[in-house]
C-alpha cells in the first residue's frame, strides 16, 4: 500500500519540453487543470500529497518520476540520462530527505531515470534504455542488494523508457505493449496487451487497489475493468504531447 506521493507544478516553458511525439505543443493552461486532476485522483488513493512549486528552469521538471526512486527500504537519487534533467535531482533531494534522511545516489558513468525502473514485490526490472546505461542499472541493483531487494537488467530497443510500454498491476497482472508483448523477461506474468492505437495506456498505475488509466483509450479501460480493478480516467493530453505518462507524474511511495 502507498501512503504518500509528491508531484511538482507544471511550469511554463514546459513548451520546450523534451518530445519525441510530434503533437504539437502542450497548452500550458490546460496541462495544469489536467495537474490537478491528477492531484485530485492521488488523494482519492488514499495519498497524502506534496506538491512542489514549478521550476521554469527545467521544462521537463513536472515528470518528478525520473530524478529519483523511492522503494519501500530506501530512496535512491538517480542521475538522468538527459543532460538538461540532471539539475533537476537537487530540487528534489531536500523533499525526498523528509521522507527518508539517509539517500542513495547514482553517479557517473552511470544514468538511471526511474521512467526505466519497474517495481514487482522486492525486485526491481531496469530497462537499459537512452536514459539509463548498463553501468547504473549495475550501481542501481548494488544499492538494492544491500536493502534486502534484487534487481535485473531488461535489453529493449523499441521504448522511450522501459514504463512506456508496461504496467505492473499488482497480482500477477502486466500491461505490455510492442517488444514487452513477448519480451522473455516477462513470461511468468498474465499480459495483457495493448493495442497499438491505444499504445499509451500501456503506462497505467495501480495505486491502493486502483488504476488510474489515461482518459480516451476504451479498450484498454474495459481490459483492465475486466480483471476487477476500479479505474480511474484522467485526461493527459498535454503531457503526451511530451511523452509522459501517468507514471511519470509522481512519486508514489
Amino acid at each position: 500500500m502507498f501512503t504518500q506521493a509528491i508531484v511538482r507544478k507544471p511550469c511554463k516553458a514546459m513548451l520546450d519540453g523534451l518530445t519525441e511525439a510530434d503533437m504539437g505543443l502542450p497548452d500550458f493552461t490546460l496541462a495544469c487543470i489536467q495537474h490537478e486532476d491528477y492531484i485530485a485522483a492521488l488523494i482519492e488513493c488514499g495519498l497524502k500529497v506534496t506538491i512542489l512549486p514549478s521550476l521554469e528552469e527545467y521544462p521537463d521538471s513536472c515528470f518528478v518520476e525520473d530524478v529519483a526512486l523511492l522503494t519501500p527500504h530506501c530512496a535512491i537519487l538517480t542521475h538522468p540520462g538527459a543532460t538538461s534533467r540532471r539539475g533537476e535531482v537537487q530540487h528534489i533531494q531536500s523533499s525526498v530527505q523528509q521522507f527518508y534522511p539517509n539517500l542513495e545516489q547514482i553517479t557517473l558513468p552511470g544514468h538511471v531515470e526511474a521512467g526505466d525502473i519497474m517495481m514487482v514485490g522486492s525486485h526491481f526490472y531496469i530497462g537499459l534504455s537512452d536514459r539509463t546505461n548498463s553501468q547504473g542499472a549495475e550501481q542501481l541493483i548494488a544499492i538494492l542488494n544491500t536493502h534486502n531487494s534484487t534487481g535485473s537488467m531488461v535489453e529493449m530497443s523499441e521504448l522511450l523508457h522501459l514504463k512506456t510500454g508496461l504496467s505492473y498491476l499488482e497480482d500477477n497482472n502486466l500491461l505490455t505493449f510492442g517488444e514487452m508483448n513477448s519480451h522473455p523477461d516477462f513470461a511468468q506474468f498474465n499480459r495483457i496487451e495493448i493495442d497499438a492505437d491505444e499504445s499509451y495506456a500501456a503506462n497505467s498505475v495501480w495505486i491502493n487497489g486502483t488504476v488510474l488509466v489515461p482518459k480516451g483509450f476504451p479498450k484498454a479501460l474495459k481490459a483492465i475493468q475486466q480483471l476487477g480493478y476500479k479505474t480511474r480516467e484522467i485526461a493527459m493530453s498535454e503531457f503526451q504531447k511530451l511523452d509522459g505518462g501517468l507514471s511519470c507524474l509522481s512519486l508514489r511511495f
